[in-house]
């Protein structure tokens, strides 16, 4: 005989909160079946509509708290129930951090045979207004005005613009400075259903410790109404940007920025520092999104890798080469590997920028090409530092690696699910010294962490 479902959807039901989900959400029993009910903590007792069953769990929408957690805090955002931004805003930061770390500690007690204790998760001071990079989707609302601000949670429906407490204010200001410039020049906006339509998207990047601003307009088409009049306002009005570019992005695609770039105003890139160096930051290059946690996170993983002038340093994923940079003047050597050609052009020009001669960088997948720059270099690296994409490593480049043996090993992972995945098959070879747990994106549920590892002898 079947297990019977011991919920059904659409009914209402009295739970008590024992644990939190890898999204921060709430867990709850019911007759030992599982619910996962976001925006409810641990602790609480709340009163839930079952919205969808599945045979192995459901997922349930708080609708009253009966018995609040004292962690719980009153909201600062007014889209936060609507928007998909972030998802912890309920929680006092502090439980966030905590939150984190249990996350982290779960997938390697789950996982892993090395039963190593994940470190505190490091905070940020103040975790307000912190991302130097917003993209805000243009469209038109059910009035059909014209409208900016964020798509709703699972959804391409825009939730406008009022503020955000993640976003840098200034991106905030030049977004609602450009939608009332549309309005009054009948600039149209992207529609997506049609196709038609000028105004894609409007991204703004900021250099945090510069204060150097670039807007960037993605477009479908390749002149805007208005073009010379929208810059000139936009300068006027905003000193503080240093260069305005327009993207052009004609296909059908959820893909915010196309490939092609025209630059109307500046340099066609700002500056931004980090620790001690200076970086070009250019449209379609990939920079830390919060510099000051960057900082932090990258110091973790020179200092507990315990760099030496005799280390030889491979950076997989390098990006802009921000991690190898970091390392430069503590080793002798550094080679860079990334796949995207603008990130490698800019790498290379902030080597320069910032007179580093002992730093290498190749364009290519990781996958393909490592053995032939090592083949190339007639080298063998004994430290290795990965930063991958949310997918974390392939097969091929943990072969790789684990043929390579480098002493030291750092793994930086923005997905602690599969960095733990990957670490279990390092670790009949390594060592894990230890997972630290990086607050990069404040109330979200979102964590970075730097693992260092060891190679066994």
């Amino acid at each position: 005989m079947e297990n019977k479902i011991p919920v059904q959807k659409n009914k209402e039901y009295i739970v008590t909160i024992t644990d939190y989900g890898y999204e921060g959400e709430g867990i709850a029993k019911i007759d030992n079946f599982t619910v996962f009910i976001h925006g409810a903590m641990k602790g609480e007792k709340v009163k839930i509509l079952i919205v969808k069953v599945n045979t192995s769990h459901a997922f349930g929408k708080v609708l009253e708290i009966i018995e609040p957690s004292k962690q719980r805090k009153d909201l600062d955002c007014n889209t936060y129930k609507r928007c998909g931004g972030c998802n912890l805003r309920h929680m006092n930061y502090e439980e966030t951090l905590k939150l984190k770390k249990e996350i982290v500690q779960n997938l390697v007690n789950k996982t892993l045979e090395q039963k190593i204790k994940v470190k505190d998760t490091i905070g940020m001071e103040k975790p307000f207004f912190y991302r130097n990079k917003a993209q805000y989707p243009v469209g038109y609302n059910k009035n059909g005005e014209i409208v900016t601000g964020i798509y709703a949670a699972r959804t391409h429906e825009i939730i406008e613009l009022d503020s955000c407490a993640i976003q840098m204010p200034i991106s905030q200001q030049i977004a609602k400075f450009m939608i009332s410039f549309m309005k009054e020049n009948q600039i149209s906006a992207y529609n997506e259903k049609t196709g038609k339509g000028a105004i894609r998207h409007i991204v703004v990047k900021v250099g945090i410790h510069t204060g150097e601003v670039m807007c960037i307009i993605v477009t479908n088409q390749k002149n805007i109404p208005n073009e010379k009049q929208l810059v000139e306002s936009l300068k006027e009005n905003f000193p503080q940007i240093k260069t305005i570019v327009k993207n052009i992005n004609q296909k059908n695609t959820n893909v915010i920025m196309g490939q092609e770039n025209e630059v109307l105003y500046g340099t066609g890139y700002i500056q931004d520092k980090l620790g001690n160096f200076v970086f070009n930051i250019s449209p379609l290059s990939f920079y830390q999104i919060n510099p000051l946690q960057t900082e932090k996170l990258y110091n973790t993983a020179i200092q507990n890798a315990n760099l030496t002038k005799e280390d030889i340093v491979l950076d997989l994923y390098c990006g802009i080469g921000t991690i190898g940079t970091f390392a430069s003047p503590y080793v002798k050597q550094v080679y860079g590997i990334e796949i995207v050609e603008q990130a490698i052009e800019d790498a290379k020009q902030n080597a320069k920028l910032n007179k580093i001669d002992n730093i290498q960088f190749y364009c290519g997948d990781v996958e393909q090409i490592l053995e032939n720059v090592l083949e190339k270099e007639k080298t063998i690296p004994n430290v290795i530092f990965v930063d991958p994409p949310r997918k974390g490593l392939d097969n091929h480049t943990i072969e790789n690696i684990l043929k390579i043996k480098p002493e030291r090993f750092v793994y930086i992972s923005c997905n602690p699910a599969t960095l733990v995945r990957d670490l279990k098959a390092f670790e009949e070879t390594y060592e894990i010294k230890q997972i630290q747990p990086v607050d990069m994106f404040p109330f979200t549920n979102h964590v970075e962490c730097v693992a260092v590892l060891k190679f066994k002898n």
